[in-house]
């Protein structure tokens, strides 16, 4: 089965004192429309061991939602399931495919350091790829501007302002996007192609 693994962002409900795993419907329809079944993971590192013995993935999607703990988030069990997932998509080549929050952890993760940034949230922008120039949206408070050298990332799209706005990785089949492939109004035949070919490359 072509099962897509997808992570959920961390809401946290003080007046029940509970944290939920939950993820925007659209998510599970951009997958769904790419060819692949949806399946959303918890927030729990315990249970992955257990998850990949038993299915195998075609990939994986970390998705937005949640800064990073260092950046000021408050979701430190999301933190850990993202390099979780990136230690296992390394170990057993699974392809991965991150945005907005999943890019920054997709970043974090090889050594890549995040600023703080101002007017990205809830805007549209241009951004550059291969000489080719394109719209995006765009709902993130952080962001690179400079790879760290031998990270083993490189740079697919840049912004105007010189905002690292997609990465991939040199050796492992890694893609990082800041934009949200679900939030168009219609999904983008570009952002589409840009996961089956990932995950038809596994």
């Amino acid at each position: 089965m072509n099962i897509v693994f997808f992570t959920q962002r961390v809401e946290v409900v003080e007046s029940y004192g509970e944290r939920r795993d939950c993820a925007d419907q659209r998510i599970s329809g951009f997958i769904s429309a790419c060819g692949f079944i949806p399946v959303p993971l918890p927030n729990n590192c315990e249970l992955l061991g257990e998850l990949f013995s038993q299915i195998r993935p075609v990939g994986i999607i970390l998705t937005g939602g949640n800064s990073l703990v260092r950046y000021g988030g408050d979701a430190p069990e999301r933190d850990a399931m993202d390099e979780g997932l990136i230690d296992i998509a390394i170990q057993k080549r699974i392809p991965l495919y991150g945005f907005c929050r999943g890019m920054q952890s997709i970043l974090s993760y090889f050594g890549n350091e995040l600023l703080n940034v101002e007017n990205h949230v809830a805007v549209r922008h241009v951004v550059l790829e291969r000489g080719e120039s394109y719209e995006v949206n765009s709902f993130h408070n952080q962001a690179c501007i400079r790879l760290k050298e031998g990270s083993g990332l490189r740079v697919r799209a840049i912004s105007s302002e010189g905002i690292i706005e997609a990465v991939s990785h040199e050796c492992f089949p890694i893609l990082g996007t800041m934009w949200h492939p679900e939030r168009e109004r219609m999904f983008s035949e570009r952002d589409m192609t840009r996961v089956k070919e990932l995950f038809c490359s596994g």
